[in-house]
């Protein structure tokens, strides 16, 4: 991983990891539909304009299909299951149903993709170091009261759409800039929610919502969404989006410190095992094989030709 990959997998890692500590703090002053709404909307509010400015608006209109496809799993879907599931779970463990996105994307491609890397031994020996880090990382206290099946399920099915998004993105729009899909993305979420926002803003906003919930929002919808996304993709361009997931690792890191510190969630002693681990299963899964991926596709349309 070059040194520019290194400092965008650091930079989307913490971007990506606050939003578990800011949601549970914004589910106290609005409800679910109201903190999505927020958020998508002042990510596109700064994003749109640059977009429209440079003249990508109508180009990346002609791709509308794509990207509300992308859209839809990447925000649409996830964000409203998450930020619900939180009200019930703990931030951390919220961070710790993501950890198996690396999984999912790497089945997905080795299976179905034809990506060799996906599939090598230390790959997956990597995969499976660093589940078992943030594992222990988090503890098994952050896991003790969740037993409801409901925030489970949605955080599962938040992790498997989280895990699809960026390969959709990455094989039906490789030309489009980060930039352009991130701000229309957005901007179509913010209109898909808009409904629902009408019947429940109003509500939150007349039982006043504290400073530390705006506050909270504004944070999810500038850095968590509007940067955030501007920097993942500028990461996929550099290291694909298989290697791309594996930030979820460093996510629950992020997740699990601001949780500790400030929602008095459980400081465990698998802080001390989980920590070499992810670092070292992040190592090994993120590892540059270049000379293995993509000959299986390429191989099979040359051959094809020939008939």
């Amino acid at each position: 991983m070059s040194r520019r990959a290194l400092l965008l997998f650091l930079a989307v890692g913490v971007a990506w990891g606050i939003p578990y500590y800011f949601i549970a703090v914004a589910n106290h002053s609005f409800s679910t539909p109201s903190i999505v709404w927020l958020r998508v909307t002042i990510g596109a509010a700064i994003l749109l304009p640059i977009v429209i400015f440079r003249g990508d608006l109508r180009e990346t209109l002609k791709n509308w299909r794509g990207v509300l496809l992308f859209a839809t799993l990447e925000m649409v879907g996830p964000w409203y299951l998450i930020t619900e599931a939180e009200r019930t779970t703990a931030s951390s463990f919220a961070g710790l149903r993501m950890t198996t996105i690396p999984f999912i994307a790497a089945f997905i491609t080795g299976t179905f993709l034809g990506d060799r890397a996906a599939r090598h031994p230390a790959t997956i020996t990597g995969l499976i170091l660093g589940f078992v880090g943030v594992f222990a990382l988090v503890g098994i206290d952050a896991l003790s009261g969740v037993l409801e099946i409901g925030p489970v399920l949605m955080l599962a099915f938040s992790a498997v759409c989280y895990a699809i998004a960026p390969i959709v993105a990455g094989r039906t729009m490789p030309t489009m800039s980060g930039l352009s899909l991130s701000a229309v993305s957005l901007a179509m979420v913010s209109i898909i929610y808009a409904p629902f926002a009408a019947f429940t803003l109003p509500a939150d906003l007349a039982r006043g919502p504290t400073l530390d919930g705006w506050i909270a929002v504004i944070v999810l919808g500038a850095v968590s969404s509007a940067i955030a996304f501007v920097l993942f993709f500028a990461l996929i361009k550099h290291v694909g989006p298989r290697r791309a997931t594996l930030i979820t690792y460093l996510n629950l890191l992020v997740a699990s410190i601001l949780g500790i510190v400030f929602l008095d969630e459980p400081l465990t002693a698998g802080i001390a095992i989980g920590l070499p681990l992810v670092v070292a299963g992040s190592y090994l899964a993120g590892r540059d094989r270049s000379e293995i991926q993509g000959p299986v596709i390429g191989s099979f349309r040359r051959r094809r030709t020939r008939r």
